[in-house]
């Protein structure tokens, strides 16, 4: 029912961007929730952008973390809550232009809360290992 993944938030010009971009969708409770956000990085590449994240993903405990180089993603999921209903973790990598923007989505089942500055903490900090 909660959210694991947890992280410390940079102080850089990076870590605003990623915070600033988050977006929540759905009703706590009631309908399933998506937790959204994104960020752009000059001169990452994107090969380098999906080992880093998916290494993240498992670091912070997801499972079934998956690499799909064909649609630039990362695909993970973990069940906290006993009850066996997952949640899922995606990162889509996409060069543009000079840079590679990286979105992620962690998307909860309805009647599933979870600590929306968690779930954005988390989120920033796993699009921030692309470039580390």
């Amino acid at each position: 029912m909660g959210l694991s993944i947890v992280g410390l938030a940079s102080g850089s010009a990076l870590a605003a961007s990623c915070e600033q971009n988050f977006t929540v969708s759905g009703v706590p409770m009631v309908t399933a929730v998506s937790y959204k956000t994104w960020q752009d990085f000059p001169r990452l590449k994107a090969e380098v952008a999906l080992k880093r994240i998916a290494q993240e993903m498992s670091a912070q405990g997801f499972s079934g973390v998956r690499i799909n180089k064909q649609l630039s993603t990362v695909d993970a999921h973990q069940e906290t809550s006993g009850s066996g209903r997952i949640q899922t973790l995606r990162a889509v990598v996409r060069p543009r232009g000079k840079s590679t923007r990286v979105d992620a989505v962690f998307s909860i089942q309805a009647r599933q809360v979870t600590d929306k500055k968690i779930v954005r903490t988390g989120l920033c900090d796993i699009i921030r290992s692309a470039a580390r």
